[in-house]
């Protein structure tokens, strides 16, 4: 399956940023160069999430283990161009089953382990999956039986029922070598073939599928590896699920473009994730804001672990907080890389290389493609802009919010079966949705800041407020761990703003009018003050860890004044 016209590939061939590698044929040059390498390792509590036995495999080992379950799925009647659902939890059977299938011609459609029925079902049907892989049970979730259950006339492959365990699978040795490499013969796969589809997040409906060939995944691989600094032998630690963006781009594919080691985590758990970084020395990982928020106002267990293998970590997701990003470089000597992307192409960061101040890097980012300014030729073919979302007017001037459009070779084709009329401006770039304002010093003004998303917007009267600006600034609040503002309704100015904080249990409890003359003395406008607070347990998030905003605005109407 290649959704990409002749026309992009032939250009972004020649233009040298598009080639000829696959996911499977990176894996085979490191089996020759570094065979005894460490590929991939499961976390320490994996008998407590899943069954099968802790499992660390070198590149030797990835590459007898992929070619083994390639030749079960041969066996069960799935090749090229076949669309293979895996509902998978960050397990090295995970990492073989993207190898299997690359080797193979196969589309992966990945799905969190958090998904049920509904979304299985919707899934499937959307891709018109072949097969099911998966395992018994995480965390007593039984996702075998109701795979069975929810699509009984789908195969589902079940790990150490339907597929041997993968330590055997490992130690196959040159089974199923040869029927693999006579099936390769006569299926040629190219770097321009779908390989896997994946999800978006669903927050406002159903989830789409966002088919990406390999040369996308590489072109957003090489951005990440280079923003991260990856070097050959580095280890990182992925405690993403691997079913989207920051986990494939961040970490499977750059992974295998700079031969490095992955290391597993996932579902997040803070004792254990510094533990790994410890333990495992590993190089670079990624974390969520809000830990590294707590972490930065904790030095003393910082100062308790030996980290001197880190060089840098990233986080991404929501703005970064820059008091944060310089505590980490001041206290720890550590380099915080601000990561923006999605699984439609959005590939974007901000380094100490092109944002030194904190300020600068927790909240901004490089205005990729754009003549004249400091980064052109940083990221051949990427091409930004932004535009009106109403009128699709190019917006040059700063401070003037309007939505990020981008183009170029880590940008997809469009959603799978959908309709793609409204996804890309006349002029083929992918309007991505997101509300950005030009910024930065004069007279180049060579950032974008992320101010909201189009729909996020709450509308106070006629004054437009974004949500995101507002989480940071309450996250900052003595006493948060996690915040998020959403709307409420209003009879008179149609939308107030309500925030929705998490509270860490220990000084006072936050109320609203200390919170409001606290953002007052930051200089917060009165107008985008909260008028309402509700404590909660947690922020409510999908799959993919993004905070739901239209589910805390359900949560939160109708209003009460």
């Amino acid at each position: 399956m290649i959704t990409s016209p002749g026309k992009r590939i032939d250009q972004l061939t020649d233009s040298g940023v598009w080639g000829t590698d696959t996911l499977h044929s990176l894996l085979a040059a490191h089996v020759a160069q570094r065979p005894d390498m460490l590929a991939v390792a499961d976390q320490p509590n994996r008998q407590d999430l899943t069954t099968g036995e802790n499992t660390r495999l070198n590149f030797r080992e990835l590459d007898q283990a992929s070619d083994a379950l390639a030749a079960v799925l041969l066996e069960a009647g799935l090749g090229a161009d076949d669309r293979v659902v895996v509902q998978l939890p960050n397990i090295a059977e995970l990492v073989v089953c993207y190898y299997a299938a690359s080797k193979l011609g196969i589309i992966v459609s990945p799905i969190p382990v958090q998904y049920g029925a509904h979304e299985l079902r919707h899934v499937a049907a959307t891709t018109d999956a072949r097969a099911v892989i998966t395992c018994e049970h995480f965390r007593g979730s039984p996702l075998a039986r109701e795979a069975k259950s929810t699509l009984p006339d789908t195969n589902i492959l079940c790990w150490e029922r339907d597929i041997p365990a993968l330590a055997a699978l490992a130690g196959s040795g040159a089974a199923g070598q040869q029927r693999v490499l006579d099936y390769q013969q006569q299926h040629t796969t190219s770097a321009n073939h779908i390989v896997t589809i994946c999800w978006t997040s669903g927050t406002t409906g159903t989830p789409k599928g966002v088919p990406r060939s390999h040369n996308m995944w590489l072109a957003t691989a090489l951005g990440t590896a280079t923003a991260g600094d990856y070097r050959t032998g580095d280890r990182l630690l992925m405690p993403f699920p691997m079913v989207n963006m920051a986990a494939l781009g961040g970490f499977l594919f750059s992974s295998a473009l700079r031969g490095c080691s992955v290391v597993l985590h996932h579902p997040f758990d803070a004792e254990l994730y510094l533990r790994q970084l410890q333990d495992e020395h590993i190089n670079f990982s990624v974390a969520p804001p809000a830990i590294l928020n707590q972490l930065a106002k904790s030095p003393e267990l910082w100062e308790s672990l030996d980290l001197s293998s880190l060089r840098a970590i990233g986080s991404g997701a929501a703005p970064l907080a820059p008091w944060m990003v310089e505590t980490f470089e001041r206290d720890y000597g550590l380099q915080v890389i601000n990561f923006y992307g999605s699984n439609e192409g959005i590939s974007l960061h901000s380094t100490p290389a092109t944002a030194p101040s904190a300020e600068v890097r927790a909240t901004m980012f490089p205005r990729l493609g754009v003549s004249g300014l400091p980064w052109e030729g940083m990221r051949p073919g990427v091409v930004t802009r932004v535009a009106n979302p109403v009128t699709g007017e190019i917006i040059s001037e700063p401070g003037a919010p309007g939505e990020l459009l981008i183009a170029g070779p880590t940008v997809f084709d469009g959603y799978l079966g959908g309709d793609n009329e409204e996804v890309f401006s006349e002029d083929g770039f992918f309007r991505s949705g997101d509300l950005v304002e030009i910024c930065g010093d004069a007279p180049h003004y060579p950032y974008y800041r992320i101010v909201g998303r189009c729909k996020d917007i709450i509308n106070r009267g006629g004054m437009k407020i974004s949500p995101t600006e507002i989480d940071l600034m309450i996250e900052n609040y003595p006493g948060v761990t996690e915040a998020a503002v959403c709307a409420y309704p209003d009879e008179r100015l149609g939308e107030k703003v309500c925030a929705c904080v998490v509270w860490n249990n220990t000084g006072p409890k936050p109320e609203l009018k200390p919170l409001q003359e606290w953002l007052l003395a930051k200089g917060l406008a009165k107008f985008k003050l909260p008028e309402r607070l509700e404590l909660v347990d947690s922020l409510p998030r999908n799959a993919l860890d993004k905070v739901q905003r239209n589910e805390l605005a359900t949560r939160v109407s109708p209003a009460t004044t």
